[in-house]
């Protein structure tokens, strides 16, 4: 007979042996990417959209403002969160079409590549956009499983694939957030004795737009709202499913946007959009919980890329890091809240195979311009990159809309920036090398205003 005292103590012994293996397992990571959302499109960052989901979080974990995309378009920003490289170094400087024959260099190691490795389960549901033909689809880029559509919804034909088969010829655009939370739900419910990384990169608020009839109509922001607050909506039956599978306390989840605001959107009070290496097409939202490891609550000011989520995930879940170096950073310390800010080499910015300027703390540095603005057709002699005969220097702590050009009074600072720029791009390919000797020669004109295009 089995005494009162005697079954407790069992039990408890049990609970804890449970614990341990629990705590000893890698955290489970769920990445939420948005396409072509705003910095200023959420209600935690001051948006008239309704987002509690997402505020929920925010308080729940941490919300930076000060977290760059690595691209100012689609498939390059991609290419950088799943590599941990500069897109320019993994041929992926411009946006795919589905009539592309190639994708992501087939070289790269993924973060769902080591993931895998480690013992994880892998799903990629929503838009992929790093390469069409098989032998760049998800399923051959480290991921068991995809569910979506493999390219931006303007594109024709808007097919839905399962895994490497289409499965809808033409899909049908209001579904696609509900569906893709199912999706999601279903890999969390199925999954939950393993560890399991969820990709979620989803298809909006990227135009032609599109929502469900539960949401069509109900936010006060037209259409875009109501696709915004639909996501919105799915944040929170995917964070639910979490907890109610038991796995909400082993689980980082990460919510962001691939680039700034296209047509419609807001990037807050940020200057540019979708296309510019202005911060309102590269800086975006970023929420980051995990309860227990992520102090709830915070704001972090800190300086951080989408070229960080690889390394920072690859050691949290004690997976080996590729064999080329990273671009990127751990911002662990970041994330918890144990550092402020984090000391790094500059960041750069590219439109193509060009660059355009670069960050160093506050700093930000524009050294080149094309010589015609997004979105208006190119001059004559073709859409041309021109160096700034007078690079203009923007502190972005007191100016986030880089409207003030302070390189006369800060020249230690354009020296130094240079400095580093100029000894990181031999490091890069031929491409980025060649066009950066190209813009040498045309300079701009001295006389042309700070903020101008080149003439």
């Amino acid at each position: 007979m089995i005494h009162r005292r005697s079954f407790l103590a069992s039990l408890a012994s049990t609970l804890a042996v449970r614990l341990d293996a629990a705590l000893s397992r890698p955290p489970n990571i769920v990445f939420i990417l948005c396409d072509d959302l705003g910095y200023g499109d959420l209600g935690c960052y001051g948006s008239k959209i309704s987002t509690p989901n997402l505020d929920r979080m925010a308080a729940d974990g941490v919300r930076f403002t000060n977290f760059s995309s690595a691209d100012p378009v689609c498939s390059p920003s991609r290419a950088a969160l799943l590599t941990g490289r500069y897109p320019t170094r993994v041929g992926v400087p411009h946006v795919f079409f589905p009539q592309d024959k190639g994708g992501m260099n087939l070289d790269e190691v993924t973060l769902a590549n080591v993931l895998k490795n480690r013992g994880y389960r892998t799903i990629c549901i929503g838009k992929w956009h790093l390469g069409r033909p098989v032998e760049y689809l998800p399923t051959s880029r480290g991921f068991d499983e995809y569910f979506g559509i493999p390219y931006s919804n303007d594109m024709n034909p808007r097919v839905l694939m399962h895994n490497t088969e289409v499965i809808e010829q033409e899909t049908d655009l209001s579904t696609l957030t509900p569906r893709y939370a199912e999706q999601a739900i279903r890999f969390i419910r199925e999954n939950r004795a393993a560890p399991i990384f969820l990709f979620l990169p989803q298809t909006y608020p990227h135009i032609p737009l599109g929502a469900s009839e539960r949401f069509r109509g109900k936010s006060s922001e037209g259409l875009y709202g109501d696709v915004v607050e639909e996501i919105d909506w799915s944040v929170g039956e995917i964070r639910r499913a979490l907890k109610e599978n038991g796995l909400e306390q082993n689980t980082l989840v990460i919510f962001t946007s691939d680039n700034g605001p296209w047509y419609q959107g807001s990037p807050g009070k940020l200057r540019g959009r979708k296309n510019t290496t202005y911060e309102g097409g590269v800086r975006e939202p970023f929420l980051a919980a995990w309860p227990g490891k992520i102090r709830a609550n915070r704001v972090c000011d800190g300086l951080a890329s989408m070229l960080d989520i690889f390394p920072t995930v690859t050691r949290l879940c004690g997976a080996a890091l590729p064999a080329k170096p990273l671009d990127g950073i751990d911002i662990w310390p970041l994330l918890t809240g144990q550092k402020a800010s984090i000391d790094r080499e500059v960041l750069l910015y590219f439109d193509g195979w060009d660059l355009q300027c670069a960050r160093w703390n506050n700093w930000k540095l524009h050294v080149a311009r094309h010589n015609t603005a997004a979105y208006t057709p190119a001059p004559p002699q073709g859409r041309l990159n021109y160096s700034l005969a007078r690079p203009e220097l923007y502190n972005l702590a007191s100016d986030p809309d880089e409207s003030y050009d302070v390189a006369p009074q800060n020249p230690q600072i354009v020296v130094e920036m240079q400095r580093r720029i100029n000894s990181l791009l031999p490091g890069f390919p031929e491409e980025v090398q060649n066009s950066w000797a190209e813009a040498q020669k045309r300079r701009s004109d001295p006389a042309v205003p700070a903020g101008a295009y080149p003439h």
